[in-house]
Formats: structure tokens, sequence, C-alpha cells
């Protein structure tokens, strides 16, 4: 009886669930069976695609946690955590790290605008280097204008 309920009333509730929701939850249990059929050992062995896999779960599906049963959910935000950590790594080893440098010409030119127009405040001079063309985020116009 109590494998019955079990098995039921899991069943019952599924009916109000999205079908994206239940997909993600039969990949998710597909995807454990298919670990512990190829591990021999008593402890599953997780390959790297298997933690991306469940990276990629933990950001998309909020009920996660459900299906999951051969590791700590703890394991998983660990998981992601090192993914986060090693694509901002990753990315800083490009060479781009911080801001990107200014043109001597732009900066000479927002401290004109500066100077001819005292009213101008950062948003005002921001709109006008947009309108010449001249993209450039508009908290650096603030740092210029304050070094004036």
């Amino acid at each position: 009886m109590l494998i019955f309920l079990a098995a039921f009333l899991p069943t019952r509730f599924s009916i109000f669930r999205s079908r994206a929701a239940l997909e993600l939850e039969n990949l998710a249990l597909r995807h454990q069976i298919g670990v512990l059929q190829r591990s021999v050992r008593k402890r599953p062995r997780l390959t790297p695609l298997d933690r991306l896999l469940w990276v990629w779960l933990f950001a998309i599906w909020s009920d996660w946690r459900s299906a999951l049963a051969i590791v700590q959910p703890e394991t998983v935000i660990a998981w992601h955590r090192k993914s986060f950590r090693l694509f901002w790594t990753w990315k800083v080893r490009l060479g781009k790290t911080g801001r990107p440098t200014v043109a001597r010409e732009v900066r000479h030119l927002i401290r004109r605008m500066c100077r001819e127009n005292p009213s101008w405040g950062a948003p005002r001079i921001h709109g006008e280097l947009l309108k010449l063309g001249i993209h450039i985020a508009e908290q650096r116009e603030q740092i210029h204008v304050a070094l004036l």
C-alpha cells in the first residue's frame, strides 16, 4: 500500500506542473540513472559533463533539488560557484582587464564641453557624445568632469 501511495501522489501533483518542468525532471532522473548504470563502484563517478549538466539545471530550473538523488544540493551549488569563478578567470586572462581606455581626443572634448557649458551635467554630456557617435559610459564623464 505504501509503494502505491508513494507512486500515486507525485503523479497526481505532476498534473499541475508545467510541461517544461516535467521534461527537466525527466532529464535529471534519466541522467542520474545513466550515471549509476555506468558506475560499477559504490560511489557514483561524475564526469565534468555531468557536473556541467547539473550546473545548467541549477541555473534554469527552480525545482532542481527535488530530482537530485546522487549528490547533495550543496555540491551542485559549489560546482556552480566554481564554474562562475573559472569563467571570470578565463575572461580576465584574455587581456581585457578593467575599463577600456578613452582616447585623448575624447577626454579633451569632454573637458571642453564641461568648460563651455557649466550647467551641463554628466547625463547631458553623455547624450551629446552619443549624438556625435562616441559610445562611452556615463560614469566616465562623471569622473572626467570631477577632475576639472
